[in-house]
């Protein structure tokens, strides 16, 4: 098709502008059907649509670029501006602008050294932000009750985990499942950290005390979903203390500088997590040992001191034998001067007596104190009884909130009992109406089994049943010819006497004479 203008006056046909925009989108579309186009991302657009905008550019030349919302979402590598990839979609153009434009589907660096230069420029700026600060890291517990994995269930790692933490210390292990690779990895593995943290302390999923985020070895390329920033701020946001352990020893991602440790491997993030069991024991024992052997040393220590100061005092026999002898000699003069001192008293009262008023004065001092003695001992035997009386009346409150306390717990239990006994004889009744229903439909498929084997339905049929003498029953030919009469049973107990062909005939019965009996 020739678009040129021809000479005024020619036949040549006229456009639209919609004409013509949409004959250069089918030649652009059927030429560049689905092509890949390695650039630098330049400008990066992402409106509230959901949509992503953003330039491929290289030194002499802009491509724009459209990722619609839905393919946006699926997007292994987001597009960041400096960074160096290769999209791959197709060309169109956008009549409303005259442009054309590349429809991205798919994004990937262009090269280990992009994904290098891309991952240094994120841990900088993630650095400046504190994120990977020695002062927010925390310690490891150390003895976790309960530790928290985030990896996946189907590999390895969980497997190695496992039977560490088995060897070591077993502990409650939770395991939350998530992709370790590809395009769900970083937003499952953030998802799993956040979760655990939300985790209620004693609610019926018990909380974490640990964390550990773990995966296998892998190139650059399978180990980036721990380089995304939402899994690095997951680690720097979370409360629990969070081993990362992705990778070999050479490996490094992100997480390992936002997470609390860093373990070159998954099995050596679990020996960080636990002790070892029986070092722990031993440790145990030694300190008890310790603490015997200070306890016992700390009691013969004064216990030797006291033996040696007791050495040095001497007997004690000996320190009160000069004592004891001086009392025996004064208690011997001491009833010799008594008796002096009496008859010395009674020689001073007979020779001058005692005044009368002086002894009244003697005898009213003395019953004045006896007076006194004797309301202080009234007193005192009073505050005696009120201290009694409160003491027992304290008891007896005691005692009375006692035996309502027993009483409440006595009363509460046989509560308990009761409604206990109550379920089981409800249950009970159920069990034994169930096991009467059971054995009444036992005994009606019995029945309805007896009467359908039995011959009274085969009767019912049209059969019947052939019997001989003394209701013996008749099964062949042979035995019905021996038998001058037979008997047909039919249904409903109906029976009729029959006679078969060539069967003896019946002997007639004589006549029975009368006894004669003499009279003599």
């Amino acid at each position: 098709m020739d678009l040129l203008e021809d000479a005024p006056g020619s036949n040549a046909h006229e456009f639209t502008v919609s004409e013509l925009s949409g004959a250069v989108k089918r030649s652009l579309e059927d030429q560049f059907g689905r092509v890949r186009v390695r650039g630098e991302i330049g400008r990066v657009s992402r409106p509230s649509s959901g949509h992503l905008y953003f330039d491929l550019k290289d030194d002499r030349s802009v491509l724009t670029a459209v990722t619609w919302k839905g393919q946006a979402a699926k997007l292994a590598q987001r597009p960041e501006e400096g960074m160096e990839v290769i999209a791959t979609g197709r060309i169109t153009t956008f009549p409303g602008q005259s442009k054309y434009q590349l429809i991205v589907d798919q994004i990937e660096p262009a090269g280990l050294g992009a994904l290098m230069a891309m991952l240094e420029k994120r841990r900088q700026a993630l650095a400046a932000e504190g994120l990977f600060d020695e002062g927010r890291k925390r310690p490891l517990p150390a003895l976790p009750r309960v530790i928290g994995v985030v990896t996946s269930p189907s590999g390895a790692v969980i497997r190695d985990i496992l039977h560490r933490l088995r060897d070591r210390f077993p502990t409650r292990v939770l395991i939350w499942p998530v992709a370790v690779q590809g395009e769900g990895c970083a937003p499952q593995v953030a998802a799993a950290i956040r979760g655990f943290n939300d985790l209620a302390v004693g609610g019926p999923i018990p909380r974490p005390d640990l964390l550990i985020v773990a995966r296998g070895g892998g190139s650059l390329e399978d180990l980036w979903g721990f380089n995304e920033e939402a899994v690095v701020r997951a680690a720097a946001e979370s409360r629990i203390p969070l081993i990362s352990a992705v990778g070999h020893e050479t490996d490094t991602t992100l997480i390992d500088f936002a997470s609390d440790r860093r373990a070159p491997t998954p099995t050596a993030a679990a020996e960080m997590a636990v002790p070892v069991l029986a070092d722990l024991a031993a440790r145990l024992a030694e300190s008890q040992a310790r603490l015997t052997r200070c306890a016992t040393v700390h009691v013969e220590r004064p216990r030797q001191r006291l033996r040696d100061l007791a050495r040095a005092l001497g007997r004690p026999a000996a320190l009160t034998e000069g004592a004891r002898q001086r009392l025996d000699l004064w208690a011997g003069r001491l009833d010799p001067a008594l008796q002096g001192l009496i008859r010395a008293r009674r020689h001073q009262l007979a020779v001058r007596p005692m005044p009368v008023a002086l002894l009244r004065r003697f005898m009213d001092g003395k019953g004045h104190t006896l007076h006194r003695l004797e309301h202080r001992l009234d007193a005192a035997a009073t505050r005696r009884l009120e201290r009694r009386r409160d003491r027992m009346t304290a008891l007896q409150e005691r005692l009375d909130a006692s035996l309502a306390r027993v009483m409440a717990t006595t009363r509460r239990a046989i509560t308990v009992q009761d409604q206990k006994l109550a379920d089981l004889s409800r249950r009970l009744d159920l069990a034994v109406q169930r096991a009467v229903r059971s054995r009444n439909d036992a005994l009606q498929r019995v029945d309805r089994m007896r009467q359908s084997l039995g011959h009274e339905e085969t009767l019912k049929r049209g059969f019947v049943i052939v019997r001989g003498p003394e209701d013996s029953v008749i099964t062949s030919i042979e035995d019905a010819r021996h038998h001058a009469r037979l008997e047909l049973q039919f249904a409903n107990d109906q029976k009729l006497p029959v006679r078969p062909e060539g069967a003896p005939p019946r002997q007639s019965r004589k006549p029975r004479q009368p006894e004669q009996k003499s009279l003599f």
